[in-house]
């Protein structure tokens, strides 16, 4: 019945919906982990893949659909510059689909604070990028709102460190998407908990200072990566459903890969200009 809320024609129209659509599947999908399964005493250490799993149950209908209408595209459409404004309709509904999972996770979280099991793999995969393995010092460091940079690294080391990190987790999106045309709702999903449970630390639980928080990590971190995830997740779930209706062939073969490659490049650039903000542009602001 959910899925019927959306159709990838209606949300390329008004793509601000999915934001909504995002908060109401995230926050089922934190109180079903919730109440399901975080009380059980043996699979409560599990409670943060079921967030994931219903997160990509709720999801996966509208994912698949949008990126069989967008490789429909390639096959009706020749302009390449067209084309690929047509895709930005498509990104720009999963990064308002984006933006709601990360409110719905942040917000539960933050609400509800005897529920931390449920992102408690997302905050310790956070604390491991960012601060080493030590768990319960970047919890306390994070919890009083200051940053603070272990070891003597240089903005290039940093960049690299980053892009490299980022290039590892498109081109396994991409894989993954050309494999199953929806599969990168994974990443959709897996990521936008992760940014949730650092705005929840990072802002000391505090709900009136998610504005702060948000801004923080999604306008200069989170959006910009995801973005490249997502124009790679498109371009590798075209190729599978080309494949799969076996669209290439004939000069519509060309069309498509083409498509794919520029799509591919396009989130290469992306994760760039993401790598050179996080580390030159949002330790100036925050």
């Amino acid at each position: 019945m959910l899925e019927l809320l959306i159709n990838p024609k209606r949300a390329e129209k008004k793509p601000w919906e999915m934001a909504v659509v995002g908060l109401l599947f995230g926050i089922i999908a934190m109180f079903a982990a919730d109440k399901i399964f975080a009380s059980d005493p043996v699979l409560s250490r599990y409670a943060t893949i079921f967030v994931i799993l219903f997160s990509v149950i709720l999801t996966l209908p509208y994912i698949y659909y949008t990126i069989k209408y967008e490789e429909r595209k390639d096959v009706t459409m020749d302009n390449e510059i067209k084309l690929l404004g047509e895709h930005s309709k498509a990104i720009f509904a999963f990064i308002w689909l984006f933006i709601g999972f990360v409110l719905a996770f942040s917000i539960y979280y933050i609400v509800m604070p005897e529920s931390g099991n449920l992102l408690k793999a997302q905050v310790e995969t956070f604390c491991q990028i960012n601060r080493g393995s030590n768990y319960q010092e970047c919890l306390k460091q994070y919890g009083s709102g200051v940053t603070v940079v272990t070891g003597q690294v240089t903005g290039k080391e940093r960049f690299f460190s980053i892009f490299s990190n980022n290039m590892a987790v498109l081109i396994f999106t991409i894989f993954l998407s050309l494999l199953f045309g929806a599969g990168a709702i994974f990443i959709l999903a897996w990521n936008a908990s992760v940014i949730a449970a650092a705005i929840a630390i990072f802002i000391k639980s505090n709900l009136a200072q998610l504005p702060y928080g948000f801004a923080r990590y999604m306008l200069f971190h989170g959006i910009p990566e995801i973005t490249a995830y997502f124009v790679g997740a498109l371009a590798g779930g075209i190729l599978s459903l080309a494949i799969i209706k076996r669209d290439l062939k004939g000069d519509k073969i060309w069309n498509i890969l083409q498509d794919a490659l520029y799509l591919v490049i396009l989130a290469i650039i992306i994760l760039i200009l993401a790598g050179l903000i996080e580390v030159y542009v949002t330790p100036k602001l925050f």
